[in-house]
């Protein structure tokens, strides 16, 4: 029974990857409001969301297992926080570079300006934070989906939005969303400490790092 357990922690972390926290938090403000966007994203919306999930999960993704192969990292986990920090650097890189592209985009609301910048913070907190401890990305990326959905809620008022399943209409709180996702932080949390990947000051600080990130984003842009 104790490998189904392990089964479905390596599961929840690899769905609700840090590096795949912007990508979702893209998807869910084009679900909330599409008509944030441009109409040239609009056009492309699949196109776009590949550009955002291939510069911020693919490529960092690929760097840390090319410094597998090359002996530079002992595991494509990171599991010491030391050999985290190349992988640290090159993420933020990336993560600079996709938000420098989407600051003078017309069409990109200031909104997922707001939230790609404090991914960016988050991840260059994390960074630093890593120097005197080791700080849960995993918590990190939970906390910043957590931070966007707070800022969607009382900076934008949006309370419900409108999904299309299959013809059918359904209506959708705010409300019941944070809970979804403050619930899956929880189910996150528990895989990484099941696993052993991190101590629960690890995942605390990260969600912290997470959640604030936003919000200094949403100080510096918003």
């Amino acid at each position: 029974m104790n490998w189904v357990f392990r089964f479905l922690a390596y599961f929840v972390s690899i769905v609700f990857h840090p590096l795949l926290m912007l990508t979702y938090m893209l998807i869910l403000l084009l679900i909330i409001n599409p008509y944030l966007f441009g109409a040239s994203v609009i056009s492309q919306v699949d196109v776009f969301i590949l550009t955002i999930f291939f510069s911020t999960f693919v490529l960092p993704g690929f760097s840390v297992v090319l410094m597998k192969l090359l002996g530079l990292v002992a595991s494509i986990e990171l599991k010491d926080k030391q050999e985290r920090i190349g992988p640290y650097i090159l993420a933020g890189v990336f993560y600079l570079w996709i938000y420098f592209n989407l600051l003078h985009n017309p069409d990109i609301p200031q909104a997922f300006k707001i939230f790609a910048l404090g991914a960016t913070i988050g991840l260059f907190g994390a960074f630093f934070f890593n120097l005197f401890f080791k700080v849960s990305m995993h918590g990190a990326g939970m906390g910043g989906l957590i931070g966007m959905i707070i800022i969607t809620m009382l900076w934008y008022s949006y309370e419900n939005f409108t999904i299309y399943l299959g013809g059918e209409v359904f209506q959708m709180s705010m409300h019941t969303v944070f809970m979804l996702v403050i619930l899956l932080s929880g189910a996150v949390g528990t895989a990484r400490l099941f696993l052993g990947a991190h101590q629960p000051k690890e995942l605390y600080s990260g969600f912290l790092i997470g959640i604030f990130s936003q919000f200094i984003a949403l100080l510096a842009i918003g």
